[in-house]
């Protein structure tokens, strides 16, 4: 479970970052699959699975990825905080609530919660994707869910935004393709 291969990632800040987290065999993968051919959301998806591989390699004990826990997972997303870029009022911040404040406030900034969210799922996604079990899946963890709660409806009253969950639009009904009535002409014409 622990045989990744070996990756070069960069962040947004284009710094290159090359891990190894463990065996570099590439057993599993297609010769097809290219990262120029990867989708962006691949893309994104391998890139955030090294970045998780490093922390756990620079971890202090080091961690395997077998004995990470919904914990160590918490532990990485308040890690990440440091690299926010989102503006989150302390309830005493005149600008508490207000989703576009006119000046400019010593709030820390934080990762947003949809991109924490988007992150959690990339990483659960290949979690299973590089041999984990669904059942052992520490990014699905019931700790890491309510973290994510708790961060959505912190952030929604902090920044004055709602993150209602958007209700999909359902197609109309589709009409049954019957054959056009037929026009009978009135009787003594034709």
């Amino acid at each position: 479970m622990d045989s990744f291969p070996q990756v070069e990632i960069s962040n947004s800040e284009n710094n290159s970052i090359i891990i190894s987290t463990g065996n570099t065999s590439s057993a599993g993968t297609s010769s097809s699959s290219s990262p120029s051919t990867l989708s962006r959301y691949e893309n994104q998806k391998r890139r955030d699975w090294n970045t998780f591989g490093q922390y756990l390699k620079n971890h202090r004990p080091p961690l395997t990825l077998s004995r990470c826990s919904g914990a160590h997972v918490l532990e990485f997303l308040r890690y990440l905080d440091q690299f926010g870029k989102t503006k989150v009022h302390t309830p005493i911040c005149p600008f508490y609530g207000h989703p576009n404040p006119p000046a400019p406030c010593p709030c820390p900034l934080r990762q947003a919660w949809g991109s924490l969210d988007a992150l959690i799922g990339r990483l659960r996604a290949a979690y299973e994707e590089n041999g984990g079990k669904p059942e052992l899946n520490p990014f699905g963890a019931r700790a890491v869910r309510l973290y994510l709660r708790e961060v959505r409806d912190l952030q929604s009253k902090a920044r004055g935004i709602s993150y209602e969950k958007k209700k999909r639009k359902r197609p109309p009904p589709q009409q049954l393709t019957a054959a056009p009535p037929q026009v009978q002409p009135p009787p003594g014409e034709g």
